[in-house]
């Protein structure tokens, strides 16, 4: 499992593109998430060794969490889309910080962005209302 991370960050970093200023492309892909799934706060999330960096983000200051926190972390390592209906009743999330504070993450929907075969980022749709499907 350490070799396969000391790979996939060898290739988040190879890409150059943490910490790089907004481009249109990735504000327009974040934009029409947060349209199409009708959320109030979208994001494109690169999962860096300690942090979450967020690319584009749509209804959200922040620009970046601890990776101990990000929902990311676990839609990265799925093969599909990760959804959580009600993060208050998911024994991952519930007492999460992003769950528990101002932010009051319920719904979540994050897909595993790839790059040479290895997901480095998600695309993600988050709303503090919960969903039932």
């Amino acid at each position: 499992m350490r070799e396969v991370e000391s790979q996939r960050l060898a290739v988040l970093r190879a890409m150059g593109v943490l910490d790089t200023p907004p481009e249109a492309i990735f504000d327009h892909i974040t934009r029409l998430a947060a349209m199409t799934f009708g959320v109030p706060t979208a994001v494109v999330s690169l999962v860096d060794a300690d942090r979450q960096w967020f690319k584009s983000r749509v209804g959200l200051d922040a620009t970046e969490t601890g990776r101990d926190v990000a929902f990311c972390d676990y839609a990265i390592r799925q093969e599909g889309v990760m959804v959580v209906l009600d993060a208050t009743a998911d024994p991952r999330f519930c007492n999460n910080p992003l769950v528990t504070g101002a932010l009051g993450i319920s719904f979540y929907a994050g897909a595993p962005l790839r790059h040479a075969g290895v997901a480095m980022a998600s695309i993600t749709s988050i709303t503090p209302t919960r969903r039932a499907r």
